[in-house]
């Protein structure tokens, strides 16, 4: 199996966090449980080059991406099926830069997935099909690279400090007042702005970041109490950490870790 996060080059740090590759194929035709995607801090561009199925339990919504998709920050759990053979890109980029691309209110795009092509036309087909014949994953990154450099050509709005802001509270290490200061804004001019850029309120932003951060250091860890986790990660006690699961997954810590997952069956776990 292979999951790596690859940074991009110099050239487009500033609209473009990582490239994360997801390649397995599993040895036989056993039946492969669907991954629980969970909520995590990240707007991004989703290429499938292999079919998958996307469920929405809560709505009642099955996605079968073409070629790729544009996928707005996440509040809610969804379900991917995956075959014998998975392979898939995500451009992750970094907070504020689709705003910056697409230039409304990504509030619009909060917990959607829609087709790319909407959006950047018929070329998301042609990438996803160079994607799919790439000799390798240094190629792969290669070809997400020229994609991205050509649509950044056209891009004229400028990062600001509410940009550089929500970058910096991916790993909180002040309270929401500090934010707010150093991106010289009232707390209603930030919350606006914010929910522009990022699609979220800046406490709920926080709220997934705390939890993402829970949720794979017990991957990474899985020998670590629950209660030192939620300590570690910034919870009052367990039963803080455990509201916010039952609020992201619908299950209480301990059983939502017990779910299979197509990484468990090829003797991994998700840390990234």
């Amino acid at each position: 199996m292979y999951l790596r996060e690859i940074k991009s080059s110099p050239a487009l740090t500033a609209f473009v966090r990582c490239y994360r590759i997801i390649d397995f194929e599993f040895p036989n035709h056993d039946p492969i449980p669907p991954k629980a995607y969970t909520p995590r801090p990240e707007q991004c561009l989703q290429f499938f080059p292999t079919p998958t199925i996307i469920e929405y339990s809560d709505k009642g919504e099955h996605i079968r991406p073409k070629n790729g998709l544009l996928i707005g920050q996440p509040t809610v759990m969804n379900k991917r099926t995956v075959f014998k053979k998975f392979l898939s890109l995500q451009i992750v980029f970094q907070p504020g830069a689709l705003h910056r691309l697409l230039g409304f209110s990504m509030a619009e795009l909060t917990d959607q997935l829609i087709d790319a092509s909407n959006f950047f036309g018929n070329g998301i087909e042609e990438v996803n099909d160079q994607l799919y014949h790439a000799k390798d994953h240094l190629e792969m990154i290669a070809i997400a690279e020229r994609f991205m450099l050509q649509l950044i050509k056209s891009t004229v709005r400028e990062v600001r400090a509410i940009d550089l802001m929500a970058d910096q509270m991916l790993d909180p290490q002040h309270d929401l007042d500090w934010y707010v200061a150093n991106a010289f804004l009232s707390h209603r001019q930030f919350d606006r702005n914010f929910i522009d850029r990022m699609g979220i309120s800046p406490k709920a932003y926080l709220k997934v970041i705390r939890f993402n951060q829970a949720y794979r250091m017990k991957n990474f860890c899985p020998e670590m109490s629950w209660f030192n986790i939620a300590i570690a990660c910034g919870y009052h006690d367990y039963q803080h950490l455990s509201k916010d699961y039952q609020v992201f997954t619908g299950h209480t810590p301990a059983v939502f870790f017990a779910i299979d997952s197509p990484e468990r069956r090829l003797g991994t776990e998700e840390v990234y």
